[in-house]
């Protein structure tokens, strides 16, 4: 019993190692897929190589694939499984049929329904509820399987603490390995955009300056040109275009000095609460012409030195980004919270707007990357900066048609 229940958990290291090997690096839409075909698949192996008891039942370890993408993925991604696993056990036929699948109809009905609270946890949070669920599996089994049993001999006890001792190794196991790819592709992000965000402040501090002043001279030229006599209408149309594009330019420019290192004639040490202030009174007009109510809340003692500048420039950023969400849907909600937790300030902006997919919340903060068709992607890309600066995280949620909310942590 022992070595096929052994069998199993190496069918079920399977998809950890192929997706380590050829898919970790691939979107995060394939991947889901990917992992829900593996999963199916050790379901299957898992499924045939089972141990067979005298009662007619069967122990093999086929709810691990289950319980992990239930937990991980929800009813949308379960629900393959949950098809695939029925519709195999049927095939394959006997007693204890009928059984499994009432039993596999219980789980999928329950676990998956405690997706949202599982991966909002800690990692270690994750482990342990994950584990916990994998008991509750088994023992509800072998409690099914004892009320079928006449008498309950030691070589039943045996197959219990088996069987038990088993699930709960092999879903420990898997959830430390799991944890820890999931560890190591956040480390691996976190150092790409450090790296992108130096090259870019770099490149900020050495080429804007000198970009800036050729803009201005340009500039002064047009305007002196557009209020000649001598220059027609339709030469006016093409200077007043040129003028256009160069304030364009100008704010291009403008933007990447934001990516500069933060200057020492604007650095405080302060609770935040007069630059949060100060945006959120600026932007107010501005939500009021979008029917945006804005709601805030200050609840902070802890100081931090920033870059008074940056950290105005960054938080406008945001809440103009969550109006113009919320503006294609005729108006809504901006939440601004600020509050402190074990030493860490911690700022939650709120709206009620578009939303985002997964895939666009993985893209933010990327160079030139942006929701809007007219984005340079350059706002975010300066929050992330900003933030990064002060050695604090952002973490997004985000559900589209429902609104987006940034969670911005940082340590004082």
């Amino acid at each position: 019993m022992f070595e096929t229940l052994l069998l199993n958990f190496l069918f079920l290291l399977f998809p950890v190692v192929a997706f380590l090997i050829f898919f970790e690096n691939r979107p995060v839409l394939f991947n889901q897929k990917i992992l829900v075909l593996l999963s199916a698949l050790t379901m299957i192996l898992c499924i045939s190589r089972p141990i067979k008891l005298d009662v007619g039942f069967m122990i093999d370890l086929r709810y691990i694939p289950f319980i992990l993408v239930a937990l991980f993925g929800g009813y949308k991604h379960a629900f393959p499984l949950y098809i695939i696993l029925n519709v195999y056990r049927f095939y394959i036929g006997g007693p204890g049929t009928v059984q499994s699948f009432l039993f596999a109809t219980m789980f999928f009905l329950l676990v998956p329904y405690y997706n949202r609270k599982f991966v909002n946890l800690s990692s270690k949070g994750r482990i342990f509820w994950a584990t916990v669920v994998s008991f509750l599996n088994v023992g509800f089994y072998l409690v099914t399987l004892s009320f079928s049993r006449v008498g309950l001999n030691k070589q039943f006890w045996m197959i219990v603490l088996n069987a038990a001792t088993t699930y709960i190794g092999v879903m420990c196991v898997l959830m430390i390995l799991i944890e820890k790819i999931i560890a190591n592709i956040k480390s691996r992000e976190q150092m790409m955009q450090t790296e992108r965000l130096n090259v870019v402040s770099e490149l900020a501090a050495s080429v804007s300056h000198e970009i800036r002043n050729p803009l201005t001279v340009t500039s002064g030229f047009l305007q002196l040109l557009n209020k000649s006599k001598n220059v027609s209408p339709e030469e006016k149309e093409y200077v007043e275009l040129s003028l256009q594009e160069l304030k364009r330019a100008e704010k291009i420019v403008s933007d990447y000095l934001l990516f500069a290192k933060p200057q020492s004639e604007n650095m405080v040490y302060s609770n935040m609460n007069a630059e949060m202030e100060y945006t959120k009174n600026i932007i107010v007009p501005y939500a009021t012409l979008h029917k945006v109510d804005v709601t805030y809340s200050f609840n902070n003692n802890l100081k931090k030195y920033y870059d008074q500048n940056q950290i105005q420039q960054c938080f406008i950023n945001l809440y103009k980004n969550g109006i113009e969400a919320m503006r294609e849907k005729g108006g809504g909600t901006l939440s601004i919270d600020i509050s402190e937790k074990k030493q860490n300030i911690v700022i939650r902006i709120q709206d009620t707007g578009v939303g985002m997919t997964k895939e666009e919340i993985s893209r933010l903060g990327k160079p030139y990357y942006s929701t809007k068709a007219e984005g340079t992607g350059l706002g975010m890309l300066m929050v992330y900066s900003t933030i990064h600066k002060i050695k604090g995280t952002i973490e997004v949620e985000s559900e589209k048609g429902k609104g987006t909310t940034f969670l911005i942590t940082i340590p004082t």
